[in-house]
């Protein structure tokens, strides 16, 4: 999946001479966390989240909060240089960008020039939406041995149930790297005859662990 496919467009931005005061009304307005700052020719050369504004904002328990502090141009509180990624980018790769670097936004920039942006949140239903947690679903975890051709020999089980899968997801298996475990969504909610199936080709199931195995 690509950033295009999940950035907004439609992006609120503010030039580098507007004021807090500006900044704190968007950011009520339309209910947003982050406002890139952009010059003349819509190049991102900051950044500002409504922490930053908040930090910048009179202190509500003073008794004599001075107004004038809203007033200041933005380009006083925004961070700078910023992290931007490409619309081309894949999902998958930002999302380490945003791991490693411990932020909540990334513009999204193309040919110098702002053309969306990916927020957190954003990353977070591309989740749910690449798991398949959206979907009515069963969830099973089955432990394979790390060597070519496990996963089709799985799904080729699933398959003779004439059953849809909705995810497929692969991770290591604790520290062996022998192993490794494929989580499937499958589109039943009564796995029981796969996992038997499953179990009867000598597969261990992780999930559900809790279904006895038939009786021979």
């Amino acid at each position: 999946m690509l950033v295009e496919e999940i950035m907004k467009t439609d992006c609120i931005t503010l030039p580098p001479n507007a004021t807090i005061k500006e900044a704190l009304h968007l950011l009520q307005e339309h209910r947003i966390r982050h406002i890139p700052i952009v010059d003349d020719h819509y190049r991102v050369i900051g950044i500002v989240s409504d922490r930053d504004v908040r930090d910048a904002s009179p202190s509500i328990l003073l008794k004599e909060p001075n107004e004038d502090d809203l007033l200041n141009e933005i380009h006083t509180i925004m961070s700078s240089p910023v992290l931007t990624v490409h619309p081309l980018d894949f999902v998958e790769e930002i999302a380490k960008v945003f791991y490693e670097n411990e932020i909540a936004c990334l513009p999204v920039v193309q040919h110098d020039r702002l053309v969306g942006i990916v927020t957190e949140k954003d990353m977070l239903y591309t989740l749910i939406q690449l798991t398949g947690t959206h979907v009515q679903s069963s969830l099973i975890e089955v432990k394979v041995p790390d060597i070519p051709g496990e996963l089709p020999k799985v799904t080729s089980i699933i398959s003779k149930r004439n059953l849809n899968i909705v995810s497929v997801l692969i991770y290591p298996y604790k520290n062996d790297p022998n192993y490794k475990i494929i989580v499937l969504r499958i589109r039943t909610m009564n796995p029981t005859p796969v996992i038997q199936d499953l179990r009867q080709a000598g597969y261990k199931l992780l999930w559900p662990n809790n279904i006895p195995e038939p009786k021979i």
